[in-house]
């Protein structure tokens, strides 16, 4: 008796423990993905590159897809930056503003080669804080492109 509940613990433990992966298979067969120059409807000149280029370096970096060029891509994750804006974050004790909040806003596409849209998403924000004494509102620009890239990797990747 006491081996046939060894043997079921160890088989539930077994198969309890499996490994969790992002094989082609839970990605709907996308290997490879392509990234083009996402587009800007904010009025903030040149986010879209900094943003284009921090999710193709994401992607890189999890290693989950591939990027590719276009032509050579399964899928096509393609971008729009909908809103940039710098709003006052805290204050210090005499009422000046002593850190800024950065808040970028996308849109986002995941589209496979047939043309179906497998993900999409609307309004996704992140933001970047930085503080008035000693930074600029750059910092605060790269701490937002940053995590909204590894947002929308995650989205990307993870969420199938």
């Amino acid at each position: 008796m006491k081996v046939l509940v060894a043997a079921i613990a160890i088989s539930l433990l077994v198969v309890g423990c499996g490994v969790y992966s992002f094989s082609s298979s839970t990605l709907g067969g996308i290997k490879t993905i392509a990234v083009p120059q996402f587009e800007n409807k904010s009025l903030e000149y040149g986010i879209q590159e900094d943003l284009t280029s921090q999710v193709i370096d994401n992607f890189i970096a999890d290693n989950t897809l591939k990027v590719v060029s276009q032509s050579d891509a399964d899928a096509v994750l393609r971008g729009v930056v909908t809103k940039y804006e710098r709003t006052y974050y805290t204050y210090d004790k005499n009422d000046n503003v002593s850190s800024y909040r950065v808040n970028i806003t996308v849109d986002f596409t995941l589209e496979k080669k047939d043309g179906k849209v497998v993900l999409e998403r609307k309004g996704m924000t992140d933001f970047g804080i930085y503080s008035a004494a000693d930074e600029t509102e750059q910092d605060g620009q790269v701490r937002a492109v940053d995590k909204l890239a590894q947002d929308i990797v995650d989205e990307t990747t993870k969420s199938w």
